[in-house]
């Protein structure tokens, strides 16, 4: 049976100005620093509109890979009451409680080396906690399930493609109206970190659909190009939602809120000299990394960052588009699985003075995140931002001829 989208939570574009979208990079325990970020806008949304606000309500998109695909659904996936799960105050307590258990770490040297050898044969980590938590968070809630619209990037691993579940897509291909957990679960298969993820679904005809998927960072670790090309692409298929966005590439028209997972670009953690005598192995790892997978993910954040902040320049809109990114990272802060206490709540205290940063732009000659001229600190950004989404979602409900929850 095909399965039709839910009434939207938030009223559609059409009756506003503005197309609201948030995108979330993976990163695995890195992704408590988004967590401390959407903590601090929720709460200015809840000193605008009241207690009660979720992000769920503002943004018309939120896209995520891997971990930020986790949190994706929980900002959207709907409780008892028809209200997100999850406020995002939780979000960051949710990751303290049980990355300990998702990344069970090894006891002393003896545990490194177990640990390396362990990556030789077979996943770093068996999944098997990561998984009962996400199905029993989820249950059989699916994408069309959603309070917003949804973006979340994976790669099958069998077709040698990408697949992005999206909320647009569901009414016209129901294979991909795949239970949220199976998502999460297929974005987060990290290659070499955890295991592929297959299962099947059906489609209105009843044909069977199977995937086989990996991580979503292989294609989209930064999903804010990937959401914003959804958005076009139902611009031009002339969606009603969108009818007065009269133009695809109207940036303009977008408000976006990209937020990383923060890195290391420190020039001593990798270099040719070393890189030109790795072979196989050290590509996978090296120094309790993986290169290769840091290579992928990184590379593809900054570019899509780099794409972004040009053309939302160009069409003398870049105060629409906000990316938030630490990259000082040092040491076990930029690791993805180091769960240890004191390196998650380290994490916690980046996402804190990341707030106090100034808003800026990646440097693709030079790889680093320099300030903007003038644009204060990622904190003031964000109170400016929550100040635009209240006023959009003002908008919209005061004109459409529905009450806030389209009913």
């Amino acid at each position: 049976m095909e399965r039709k989208p839910l009434p939207l939570k938030i009223q559609p574009p059409a009756y506003g100005n503005l197309v609201t979208i948030l995108s979330l990079d993976g990163g695995g325990v890195r992704g408590i620093i988004p967590g401390v970020i959407l903590g601090y806008l929720e709460a200015q949304l809840q000193e605008l509109d009241g207690e009660d606000a979720r992000l769920a309500d503002y943004f018309d998109v939120i896209a995520g890979t891997s971990t930020g695909g986790l949190i994706t659904a929980m900002l959207s996936a709907p409780d008892a009451n028809k209200r997100p799960l999850f406020a995002t105050k939780d979000i960051v307590p949710f990751y303290l409680e049980n990355c300990p258990k998702i990344f069970p770490q090894g006891c002393g040297c003896l545990g490194s080396v177990v640990s390396t050898l362990r990556s030789l044969t077979g996943p770093k980590y068996n999944g098997v906690y990561l998984h009962k938590l996400i199905r029993k968070l989820l249950g059989t809630m699916r994408l069309h399930d959603s309070l917003t619209g949804l973006v979340i990037p994976t790669f099958d691993i069998k077709k040698l493609q990408p697949v992005l579940f999206s909320s647009y897509e569901v009414a016209k291909h129901s294979f991909l109206d795949a239970q949220l957990s199976d998502i999460c679960i297929g974005t987060s298969a990290a290659p070499t970190y955890f295991p592929a993820h297959y299962f099947k679904t059906g489609d209105k005809d009843g044909q069977a659909h199977e995937f086989n998927l990996i991580d979503g960072g292989m294609v989209a670790n930064n999903p804010t190009l990937v959401a914003i090309s959804e958005v076009t692409r139902q611009i031009l298929n002339e969606d009603p939602h969108f009818s007065e966005i009269k133009s695809p590439v109207d940036y303009t028209r977008f408000l976006v809120i990209s937020l990383g997972t923060g890195s290391d670009t420190s020039e001593i953690k990798f270099n040719a000299k070393k890189a030109s005598k790795w072979g196989l192995f050290c590509w996978l790892y090296q120094d309790g990394t993986s290169p290769l997978i840091d290579v992928y993910s990184q590379g593809s954040s900054d570019i899509v960052d780099y794409h972004n902040s040009v053309v939302f320049k160009a069409y003398q809109s870049e105060n629409n588009y906000l990316r938030i990114n630490d990259d000082t990272l040092e040491g076990t802060l930029s690791s993805v699985d180091t769960s240890t206490k004191e390196n998650l709540e380290g994490l916690v205290k980046v996402g804190e003075h990341l707030l106090k940063k100034p808003v800026s732009r990646v440097n693709v000659e030079t790889g680093r995140y320099e300030p903007i001229l003038n644009a204060g600190t990622n904190e003031e950004a964000l109170k400016r931002f929550a100040t635009l989404l209240s006023d959009e979602k003002k908008l919209r409900e005061s004109r459409s001829p529905h009450d806030k929850r389209g009913e």
